[in-house]
């Protein structure tokens, strides 16, 4: 039996026989210069066609697709016809450009090659965007050659998908009926394999060096909860796996009832979601709100701002779904990642660290105003209880600013992502100007630790049970605390990062003071049942345990140690 060992993201057992990715479309031959009869302009022409044919594609499955899947498709299309890309090959056809002309095939392999390089070199999220723009130019070269677009393996047996890392485009478009788990040595956390398959609720393990090298079809066990993988599984795996079926069929059975501690005392399970549709799933699987509406969605895939009207159809249709009942919306988290070409600057070195969420209120006034109207516009013509939050505070005057700009707007209750460490230290100065706090614990983690959360080397380091960030979240909540006292209002605080959607990691949460959590609709079932296991003075009592611990396998492995219900339910 050969083991390897990385992340775990997605709980589950299974055992099933691997399908390696496909090999990547080869690099046309350097010096192949325009074919006979070929011109110029005919070639420049057929990489203009290819490069739209390649964007239709994928916003064709960005319409099929929901949630992430569907941000990241649409995030993938844009990059498609990105004019740098498509005008840099065109460029080099010409034999006069520099000496010597290319093959349209050769010309955007080597202009994908110049875009990547400069994303690279800006770093942060930047340098993960210039996996999009290879995975694009694989897409177009393949579409000149009249190939199949890379993808997904075909398969007549459900398997276990195993690869270096995939393609935001690939991972969005998983079928889970066919793909049973999801193998990657590289990638992150927080990488899009890892977020995409969290939302599919498939058992995956990223960045466990040496799976993309395990021969197709050979049979393996994966646990998705310990970040294992196993070659030749024996008894114990195949009962583990057989265990793992029937406790995820007993999870997809849902949950009846409030979502409360054994004692009684309540915390509030919501859902995170970017559309109606995702609402209303996440009404159907039991969740009591929405925790974290991301409106990114509606601007996406756009070179203008939307309209006031087509905001307020968007926001409309998840309020709908949550009659008498919260909805926390963020505005619009642009940056990054998620760069907008009306609103970011790509030309940042460290956009990460740059200008992006609230921060484009800055250079580009005017944007978060109207998202305000658009967002009291739809809460005024709907029944749910609308709270609205802007991402990347990180000074008491921030907050105050945010707050005034809601309530000038009409929105009565408006708050704070906690993301960046100074918000978390200075939580009771913020929170005495706003009215609320929800801690994002994937950029949270990334800012504390100094480690790019998308890259798979510091894997561990992105780890929300680092007690530094376990630390970060208790100043948060002791801050919101001191302000409930200073004010005489209550200040809840939530959590709608990825951390709320692990079991454990949710009962220390409550046990640091966490009022709500908020997470994939997948995740809700699980953590609801492991909660209902344990009273707020046991949550508390091993929220003291992860914060003296010295390291996050030691806080994990003993706060898990004390909540056997997790063995029971494959967790």
């Amino acid at each position: 039996m050969d083991q390897f060992h990385g992340v775990g993201v997605t709980p589950g057992r299974v055992v099933g026989r691997v399908r390696q990715m496909p090999a990547p479309v080869s690099e046309p031959g350097v010096g192949s210069g325009l074919g006979a009869g070929a011109s110029v302009e005919g070639e420049g022409e057929r990489i203009r066609a290819a490069s739209r044919a390649v964007q239709s594609a994928l916003k064709a499955r960005a319409a099929a697709a929901s949630g992430d899947a569907r941000g990241v498709l649409e995030a993938t299309a844009l990059m498609a016809a990105d004019p740098v890309l498509v005008k840099g090959a065109v460029k080099l056809l010409d034999p006069g450009a520099d000496g010597g002309g290319r093959s349209a095939e050769r010309a955007v392999w080597e202009s994908g090659a110049a875009v990547a390089a400069k994303l690279k070199s800006l770093g942060g999220y930047m340098a993960e965007r210039a996996a999009d723009v290879l995975d694009v130019r694989a897409r177009i070269v393949a579409e000149l050659r009249g190939l199949p677009a890379p993808g997904i393996p075909a398969s007549e047996e459900p398997f276990v998908l195993a690869a270096h890392d995939l393609a935001p485009a690939d991972t969005a478009t998983l079928d889970p009926g066919r793909v049973i788990a999801l193998i990657t040595s590289g990638g992150g956390p927080q990488s899009h394999t890892a977020i995409l398959a969290r939302s599919l609720g498939l058992p995956a393990v990223v960045a466990a060096p040496g799976v993309e090298g395990i021969p197709d079809g050979t049979e393996v066990y994966v646990d998705g909860a310990a970040g294992t993988v196993a070659t030749s599984p024996g008894a114990p795996e195949r009962d583990a796996a057989a265990a793992w079926a029937v406790a995820a069929a007993a999870l997809a059975g849902g949950f009846a009832g409030a979502n409360r501690l054994a004692d009684g005392h309540p915390v509030p399970l919501l859902a995170n979601v970017a559309t109606g549709a995702d609402a209303a799933k996440a009404a159907a699987a039991g969740a009591e709100g929405v925790g974290l509406l991301r409106t990114e969605f509606c601007f996406l895939d756009r070179d203008t701002e939307p309209s006031h009207a087509e905001q307020v159809a968007a926001y409309t249709a998840v309020f709908a779904q949550f009659p008498g009942k919260k909805v926390v919306i963020r505005t619009l988290d642009a940056g990054a990642d998620k760069p907008l070409p009306f609103l970011t600057n790509t030309e940042e070195p460290n956009p990460a660290l740059g200008v992006r969420g609230y921060r484009t209120d800055w250079t580009s006034p005017g944007v978060l105003a109207r998202q305000l109207a658009a967002i009291a516009h739809a809460a005024a013509q709907s029944e749910a209880e609308v709270w609205v939050m802007a991402p990347m505070i990180a000074t008491t005057e921030e907050a105050a600013h945010f707050t005034a700009l809601a309530k000038d707007a009409g929105l009565p209750t408006a708050g704070v992502m906690v993301e960046v460490p100074s918000a978390a230290l200075t939580a009771g100065h913020i929170l005495a100007r706003t009215d609320f706090a929800s801690l994002g614990t994937n950029d949270l983690t990334q800012y504390a630790m100094a480690a790019d959360r998308m890259l798979g080397p510091l894997a561990h380091l992105n780890d929300p049970w680092q007690p530094a960030v376990l630390h970060l979240i208790k100043a948060t909540c002791d801050g919101a605390a001191a302000a409930t006292a200073a004010t005489g209002t209550p200040k809840p605080v939530g959590v709608c990062g990825e951390a709320a959607a692990d079991p454990a990691l949710a009962a220390v949460l409550v046990g640091l003071g966490v009022t709500t959590l908020s997470m994939s609709p997948r995740a809700l079932t699980a953590v609801n049942r492991v909660l209902a296991t344990i009273t707020l003075h046991q949550a508390q009592t091993l929220a003291e345990a992860a914060l003296t611990a010295p390291d996050a396998h030691t806080a994990r492995t003993g706060a898990r140690s004390h909540l056997p219900i997790l063995n029971e339910l494959g967790l």
